[in-house]
């Protein structure tokens, strides 16, 4: 019988709590996960999310070794897609929607500007969360998934597009 098993930290990044879960993952994927497919190919995106996926697992699971509430989602494969996503098109327009009580405002922000905000929040949201014994959101997945895209992205890309 094994002790340790590697599994769950691939598997969970393909189950989710429930369907707005799913499609929240998937439409954040839709939006910035694309581009960046295109500047890496396909197998190499395919490499690049998975990687970015059990790093963010293993980032939660190293944060909450303790927890016994499961992690389940793509959302820190999705992070490192969207640190991709914010170094390779920066100035790339994000369409934001802001309510203001019952009116919906939206707006354009530059890439860099709308996922710098979402990171910090997600920083500010994990530092919160250390030592709390509550579930919902995996927020030390979503960073390490975040960091492992800014670390990694620059090895996956198509010769076309490597920056030197």
């Amino acid at each position: 019988m094994k002790l340790f098993s590697l599994y769950p930290f691939f598997t969970n990044m393909f189950l989710h709590s429930g369907w707005l879960h799913i499609i929240l993952n998937m439409w954040v994927l839709i939006i910035f996960g694309d581009n960046v497919e295109n500047r890496m190919g396909s197998f190499k995106y395919l490499l690049f999310y998975i990687i970015c996926g059990i790093v963010a697992s293993v980032s939660h699971y190293i944060l909450n070794i303790t927890s016994p509430i499961p992690a389940l989602g793509a959302s820190g494969a999705i992070a490192g897609v969207m640190a991709a996503y914010m170094f390779l098109f920066p100035f790339a327009r994000v369409v934001v929607l802001f309510p203001v009580l019952f009116i919906p405002l939206f707006f354009e922000l530059p890439s860099f500007i709308f996922i710098g905000i979402w990171f910090i929040l997600q920083l500010w949201s994990g530092a919160l969360s250390i030592g709390a014994r509550s579930g919902g959101i995996a927020f030390w997945a979503h960073i390490g998934g975040f960091v492992s895209g800014i670390v990694l992205y620059k090895f996956f890309l198509t010769k076309k597009y490597r920056l030197n």
